[in-house]
């Protein structure tokens, strides 16, 4: 079959004719399937349920120091959280921060504290006339919510396979210190995939910036998300905290991590890492707020993941559960879309999303058909600030939640809708 664009009009409608009855065939199942966000499968959370146990069957609530996590007190995290966490962080537990459930929380905290305080002695950022921030496009939508809410200007910077165009990066920031950081989910990043090379890791510590209070905000969910048991060169990540202090650099990251995609995102740990002093900066802000965060819940994750290894032996017990719902989803999109040439598409080594850029303006009509289909998609725009794809093109795709027969007729779907919303598009 030819592809799509190669075809004469007459070709073309013949084609959204059969697409068409396909569509009105998969309506009239009256499906209601859900892959509008990145959550684990229930398969998934059931691996961490001795978790819970762990405190009660031990009967024994204090840490190594003899702490009763019971009671108030650690501002910045049991020890044997922070050991835990530091690894997962590529840092020294003295520089490490345990937090609450949710690394997302961790990150609006910190933007705050630089909003309302300022960083290291510099002017707080809430008082100057505006303040810019760079934006990996397509990333991930509540990284963008986190500086619209605090009407931070954000700037679209796009990504190639080794992360975000360093070129346009480098040029934006040696002049203009209105804008004062970049988000970065620097391995399997969301939603496309890619893992930063060293090189951009690299010019990201050591480049020219006007503002002195330039800040990376490093979020490294995916750092253990692998797929594959093996972990070539090129899933790996240089630390960007090791890049800084390479470059005479820092103070100039915040790296950020949880355990929410790990054991439970409503209840894991999070952790921050940072400079000596950032971090001293940081719990003296903190003692204001809090006298501590849960440190049952920190203990009860030290004791059943204990480290390292125990961290990699569950999350291969993950990645056996997802791995097989990313090949059917990319095995999916070649079958039924590759001939057609309607759209291009990532497949990645890690991490939580399949990216998927359709023809440029069919996004939008692509997610309405499939949910007019009772197929729930991530929103188009979703994956650029202020929710607005410039082409009208990416979707994200989030294969881990459904059960492997649910995907599937979702796949089914999706790919029925592309082919409408590209036909439609062609005629137009």
């Amino acid at each position: 079959m030819p592809r799509y664009a190669d075809m004469s009009k007459v070709e073309l409608e013949a084609a959204k004719k059969t697409v068409e009855q396909e569509f009105l065939e998969y309506k009239a199942q009256g499906l209601a399937l859900d892959m509008s966000r990145g959550k684990p499968s229930a398969a998934q959370l059931e691996l961490s349920m001795p978790m819970l146990d762990v405190l009660n069957s031990e009967a024994d609530f204090k840490s190594a120091d003899g702490t009763d996590c019971r009671n108030y007190g650690v501002l910045d995290g049991l020890a044997e959280a922070k050991a835990l966490l530091a690894g997962m962080l590529e840092d020294e537990p003295k520089n490490t921060i345990i937090f609450g459930n949710a690394s997302l929380n961790m990150m609006y905290d910190t933007l705050a504290r630089c909003m309302a305080f300022g960083t290291l002695g510099s002017t707080p950022w809430g008082k100057l006339d505006e303040v810019k921030w760079l934006c990996p496009v397509p990333g991930y939508d509540r990284h963008f919510s986190v500086t619209e809410a605090f009407g931070i200007t954000m700037i679209n910077i796009p990504t190639n396979e080794a992360g975000p165009d360093m070129d346009i990066v480098e040029n934006l920031v040696k002049d203009d210190d209105t804008i004062k950081g970049i988000w970065c989910v620097p391995q399997y990043s969301n939603p496309e995939g890619i893992t930063y090379s060293a090189e951009v890791v690299r010019r990201l510590a050591s480049m020219e910036c006007a503002a002195d209070d330039f800040r990376i905000f490093w979020d490294n969910a995916y750092c253990i998300h692998h797929l594959f048991d093996e972990v070539e060169n090129q899933d790996c990540v240089l630390d960007i905290g090791l890049a800084c202090r390479a470059a005479e650099n820092p103070d100039r990251y915040f790296k950020f991590v949880s355990t929410s995609k790990i054991t439970f995102p409503g209840a894991g740990i999070s952790g921050l890492a940072a400079s000596s002093a950032n971090i001293t900066e940081i719990k003296k802000r903190m003692a204001a707020q809090t006298i501590g965060h849960d440190k049952l819940n920190q203990l009860r994750h030290a004791r059943f993941l204990v480290d390292a290894n125990g961290l990699s032996a569950h999350m291969k017990k993950h990645a056996a559960i997802i791995r097989e719902k990313f090949e059917l989803v990319c095995e999916k999109l070649d079958t039924g879309l590759n001939e057609n040439g309607c759209g291009t598409w990532k497949t990645p080594r890690g991490g939580y999303f399949i990216s998927f850029d359709a023809p440029k303006g069919t996004a939008t009509r692509i997610v309405a058909l499939a949910k007019d289909a009772g197929v729930v998609m991530t929103g188009a725009g979703a994956t650029y600030p202020y929710g607005r794809d410039p082409l009208d093109s990416n979707i994200r795709i989030a294969p881990t939640l459904p059960p492997l027969e649910e995907l599937e007729a979702a796949m089914d779907v999706f790919v029925c809708c592309v082919k409408l919303a590209t036909l439609e598009k062609l005629l137009a």
